[in-house]
């Protein structure tokens, strides 16, 4: 899964962020949500990158341990044992102490106003304590910052054969025109690289008003608004209304990382819109676009 994840990342971080990937030869098998997982990578990708803003080292490796009682000691949650563990490291800004005590708090963000939303790393704790595994943080401030998971292995064999990604062929495709607006670049690379491979025609906007002026210059045909809910001086809803007006029959899909619920009741967006959480793994997002425009086309 991670090899291929690594093709995508390649695609989608800065052009000043050197990737490097330590997979071993062999590995042991642990029982996973591939989707679950791949949501969890995006997050801490999206966090180093945020944290080198001048460039630096993004650091994906894998390994077997075996964690002893001492080893557990000071983590109460995890239990002795084999595990496999998964490390992402950067070379940014690191984190004290004080931060590191309330990373995986839900809302808390060491990211400026109106650049995060907090909630990134406590999903990422909640799908690894899902998954019966542990997660651990080292960081300094000025020395970067290394996040180790740790997944129980499995004593059982794969349903199948493991390839890398095996289920993206699976992803539905398409040729329609997307307008895609995120003013997260990593995330909004990611989700255009994604959504081209899958055949559609997409046209990437950082904010709300290079999508009105793209929008106003564009004279074919644009099927389906994909935007960011929370964004700096224009939200999502705010310019589906813009746009709609310009485009009468385009769709919207909106995204964001706080859940729908949470939109709703801050008045964001009305209850029942199309809407996916952030982070969302590529195949869902795929089927997402696919049954929308599918639905809407009946």
């Amino acid at each position: 899964m991670l090899s291929g994840f690594e093709k995508l990342l390649r695609r989608a971080v800065r052009e000043d962020i050197r990737i490097e990937m330590r997979l071993p030869d062999s590995l042991g098998t642990v029982r996973a949500d591939v989707g679950q997982i791949e949501q969890v990578l995006m997050n801490l990708v999206v966090n180093a990158q945020d944290a080198m803003p001048e460039g630096g080292v993004l650091t994906m490796a894998l390994a077997d341990v075996v964690l002893s009682d001492t080893y557990v000691g000071g983590h109460p949650e995890m239990a002795p044992g084999r595990y496999v563990e998964l490390t992402v490291s950067d070379t940014g800004m690191g984190m004290d102490r004080e931060m590191l005590k309330s990373i995986f708090e839900p809302f808390f963000t060491t990211k400026e106003s109106g650049r995060g939303t907090g909630l990134g790393l406590s999903m990422v704790y909640g799908i690894v304590k899902q998954h019966g595994g542990g997660i651990w943080v080292y960081s300094e401030p000025g020395s970067g910052s290394s996040f180790r998971i740790y997944l129980p292995c499995s004593d059982e064999s794969p349903d199948q054969p493991v390839t890398c990604a095996p289920h993206m062929p699976e992803m539905p495709r398409g040729s329609e025109t997307v307008v895609v607006v995120e003013d997260n670049h990593y995330l909004l690379k990611m989700t255009v690289h994604l959504l081209e491979r899958q055949g559609y025609r997409v046209i990437a906007c950082d904010s709300g008003q290079a999508c009105l002026d793209l929008v106003q210059a564009n004279e074919g045909p644009l099927d389906l608004l994909l935007t960011d809910v929370v964004m700096p001086g224009m939200n999502g809803r705010e310019l589906y209304e813009r746009v709609v007006a310009l485009r009468p029959g385009i769709k919207v899909l909106y995204m964001s990382g706080y859940t729908d619920d949470v939109i709703v009741y801050r008045g964001i967006l009305d209850d029942g819109v199309e809407f996916i959480q952030k982070p969302f793994s590529l195949p869902a997002l795929a089927q997402k676009v696919r049954e929308l425009l599918d639905r809407h086309a009946l």
